[in-house]
């Protein structure tokens, strides 16, 4: 699983003796410092190619009040046919990071620093015009709400063939076809006379399933959902998630899942990325970030999910609420609504950002926290409360 790398860290090579001195001393305190090799490992641990490459991505947002640092450091990697679930409550930047990624900031009111990597290539600065020919070709978006997010004036199969012939110069009749077959590609009934309705006449479930073909029509290599199962039922979501699977099987896509929904997660995602106030918190499988979490904001959303067999227990919400991104708090941005800030001596979370760092000392899973017993803290009190 990728991981991001730290915003604050700097590669260093080793070049004398007294280099390799000074290295052996920062070994006995820590990884505190990123070698060229563990940066890239850090972005990139599976080894496999990847296909989106976002480093050290920052954007902010100048108002009238001050700027909005919606997100900071964000670094993360995609390769073809894995899922990365980014998740964190509303403002914590999943959604801005992506559309970041698909280019669809107005420039006149965002600054976008860092790099983004589509295929190698650099996409941040890009003219808009060649923004528009990677848009829904090379990278496409299934947005959270398909009832706003599909035209009513126009029918489903008209805006599944628009999207089509943007980026391919055929023939109405050959876009129309391609688009029943991606209408009957996901489940929806009687293409032929779907294709004919518009968005009122579809169920949500059905819309959601319109958005996923718009997407998919131009065998996209990047698919970005945002919230593709709010409000639906527990069973149409389930049908979407298996629909998404399915798709990318089929498709080799790979798949960037913004979401709140820890259930969701488990079920879809191969890596995930905990976010919070437009910062990594923690990054790695998602067999390590669920099973063994190591940041204490990944076990406060662990302890939020209702669980069947805890029927008369009340929920453990997390306390408080986000911090303003117009003024955020020092060091450690969770330090306010952390439980566990006493046992750090010092002051350290309310005056150092904590880096992110292996929560082994070398793995691919890393969490942003200054707690040096994080796995005896979740093993004794954590864990139990959780199972």
């Amino acid at each position: 699983m990728s991981t991001p790398a730290p915003e604050d860290r700097k590669d260093t090579m080793v070049e004398s003796a007294a280099g390799e001195s000074e290295a052996a001393a920062a070994e006995k305190r820590g990884p505190s410092v990123a070698t060229r090799e563990r940066r890239q490992a850090s972005i990139n641990p599976s080894g496999e190619t990847p296909y989106l490459v976002v480093e050290d991505l920052a954007v902010k947002f100048p108002t009238a009040d001050g700027v909005v640092s919606a997100v900071n450091g964000l670094s993360y990697s995609v390769p073809l046919g894995r899922t990365l679930a980014i998740v964190g409550e509303s403002g914590s930047g999943k959604s801005v990071s992506s559309m970041a990624v698909m280019g669809l900031h107005d420039r006149k009111r965002t600054r976008i620093t860092g790099s983004i990597r589509l295929g190698g290539d650099e996409i941040v600065g890009l003219p808009e015009s060649e923004l528009m020919k990677i848009r829904g070709d090379a990278v496409a978006m299934v947005f959270q709400d398909p009832q706003s997010s599909l035209h009513p004036l126009y029918t489903v199969g008209n805006q599944i063939t628009e999207a089509y012939r943007v980026h391919h110069k055929v023939s109405k009749d050959t876009a129309k076809k391609r688009a029943l077959e991606m209408l009957d590609l996901v489940g929806i009934p009687n293409p032929q006379r779907r294709f004919s309705q518009y968005p009122h006449e579809f169920s949500g479930g059905m819309r959601q399933r319109a958005m996923i073909a718009m997407g998919l029509v131009n065998d996209p290599k990047l698919v970005i959902a945002d919230e593709p199962t709010t409000a639906l039922d527990v069973t149409v979501q389930a049908q979407i998630l298996d629909l998404l699977n399915n798709l990318q099987k089929e498709f080799g896509s790979a798949i960037v899942l913004i979401t709140h929904d820890l259930g969701v997660v488990a079920e879809m995602a191969d890596d995930v990325l905990v976010m919070y106030a437009g910062r990594c918190v923690e990054y790695g499988t998602a067999e390590d970030v669920l099973a063994n979490p190591r940041m204490p904001y990944t076990w406060g959303l662990l302890e939020s999910i209702p669980t069947v067999s805890a029927a008369n227990e009340r929920l453990r919400p997390i306390k408080g609420l986000p911090p303003s991104l117009l003024n955020l708090p020092d060091g450690c941005s969770f330090n306010p609504r952390c439980p566990y800030k006493d046992r750090v001596k010092g002051e350290r979370c309310t005056t150092d950002l904590p880096e992110l760092l292996p929560v082994d000392g070398a793995g691919a899973h890393t969490a942003r926290c200054h707690l040096h017993d994080k796995a005896t803290i979740y093993t004794a009190e954590v864990a139990p409360r959780l199972s």
